[in-house]
């Protein structure tokens, strides 16, 4: 693969080269992989997890010196001890997913359930499963895809990576076109514990798919405030003339912290879109990195955060634009309520062989208190003279002259919030290809 833009553009975290022979840096990080790698494989995988975990050794867990953290205070994250849960059951509630698929993976604390998966009437071509159940059990189908994107060599992948207890895989063949939806379903129940779900995507030359990836909690009542740390790691390739459509739920317990990582890789004549949907989480962190390897790329980055109370949310985008002709579109918008914190880093790369790109990226804020807060930063870095890009964000309230129309037109104060938010929510939710979907997170954005 001929990489053109700088290593800088996409982060592989605070780490020492590995010749120098600084062993275990960081106390807590090593004692986490610890936990996390007891659990041994053979061949391929385990030398792959045995490179990622020497990575790891070599690593420290980022802070607020650090540039592309310097938003986000991990300190709470190393007050907690975390282990590995075993237990793998979850309430009947959750037993139905049949109104967003009735193709999906279920997966809880990283670990396939069959009894609530169900792969039915795919089409020849495609497969859908964890890694123990591929046709080709030696692995052959996906490890020369699985952690080798970009950004592989990042403290928090490449701790998910030495801990790979399963992992969800959508492979399709070439020309191979899903009607419906796949969901993929990771679950995670228990009390401090730490869970770290694993996605591979494969799209051949010409194929297209649409699925759903969604992180929920699986506590009912009381101990839906239970504190977990979600690890998650999700690679995409998508070949040349592939289309992927990739929508994100990240929806964990309010108390949990979350750090995600989707690393997509775009062949020439690509086209990939993600609608990525945070709502949970104590601490969330997103970070979306997208690889351009060839020309006359499409690329639609879709997000939409809603919090509230003293949750903190964190996206962060980097997308590589090495070849010209390419065309990409991103939109963040952020809602923001309590005194709960939001930010957003959006970075585009447009090096001089990308001629005639044409990017845009949007951050709009609506802040609901005067306690919320957020920091924004669109970037564009352009060395090529032949391109049309540009950039921006906001930041508002409710205006008090809307409101006061609508209840001028007989709607209450409180409903006319609620319109208003939909309204300003529904850019993004209405991007996404799921109806059951659409409708539950237009009820969400209620709740304010």
């Amino acid at each position: 693969m001929n990489i053109q833009v700088s290593p800088s553009s996409i982060p592989n975290s605070t780490q020492t080269n590995l010749s120098n022979g600084h062993l275990n840096k960081d106390v807590y990080l090593n004692g986490l992989l610890d936990k996390v790698s007891v659990i041994k494989t053979e061949g391929w995988l385990q030398e792959l997890k045995d490179n990622a975990a020497n990575w790891v050794r070599h690593s420290t867990l980022p802070t607020k010196k650090d540039e592309e953290w310097r938003f986000t205070d991990l300190s709470a994250l190393r007050q907690l001890d975390f282990n590995l849960e075993t237990n793998n059951s979850v309430s009947p509630d959750f037993a139905d997913f049949t109104a967003i698929s009735d193709t999906r993976l279920v997966f809880v604390n990283g670990v396939f359930v069959k009894e609530l998966s169900a792969i039915a009437n795919l089409p020849d071509g495609v497969v859908v499963s964890n890694l123990s159940g591929l046709p080709n059990l030696d692995g052959e189908l996906v490890k020369q895809y699985l952690a080798q994107s970009e950004g592989a060599k990042e403290v928090f992948t490449a701790l998910n990576t030495a801990g790979i207890k399963d992992v969800a895989v959508i492979w399709l063949s070439r020309n191979v076109v899903v009607e419906t939806p796949i969901h993929l379903v990771f679950i995670t129940t228990g009390n401090q514990i730490i869970s770290q779900p694993r996605c591979l995507v494969v799209a051949k030359s010409g194929s297209e798919v649409t699925f759903v990836e969604e992180f929920i909690n699986g506590s009912t009542g009381e101990e839906d405030k239970q504190v977990y740390l979600n690890n998650v790691v999700t690679e995409i390739w998508v070949d040349e003339n592939a289309g992927v459509n990739h929508t994100r739920i990240e929806n964990d317990s309010v108390e949990a912290f979350h750090i995600g990582k989707t690393a997509v890789t775009q062949a020439r004549n690509s086209r990939y879109t993600c609608n990525a949907i945070t709502l949970g989480g104590k601490l969330s962190r997103h970070n979306l990195e997208i690889l351009q390897t060839g020309e006359q790329t499409e690329t639609t980055l879709n997000g939409l955060t809603i919090i509230s109370g003293n949750q903190l949310s964190d996206t962060h985008s980097a997308l590589a634009l090495n070849h010209p002709y390419s065309n990409s579109k991103q939109l963040q918008k952020n809602i923001i309520g309590g005194k709960a914190y939001g930010i957003f880093n959006g970075k585009i790369f447009v090096p001089k062989p990308a001629q005639l790109t044409d990017a845009s990226q949007l951050n709009r804020n609506l802040l609901l208190s005067p306690q919320a807060r957020v920091d924004t930063k669109p970037q564009l870095e352009i060395t090529a003279d032949n391109v049309k890009c540009a950039h921006g964000a906001t930041v508002s309230q409710l205006e008090d002259d809307e409101i006061f129309y609508l209840q001028s037109r007989g709607i209450n104060e409180n409903n006319a919030r609620h319109l208003l938010i939909n309204a300003f929510a529904a850019e993004i939710i209405n991007q996404i290809p799921v109806p059951s979907l659409r409708q539950n997170l237009t009820q969400t954005a209620n709740r304010f």
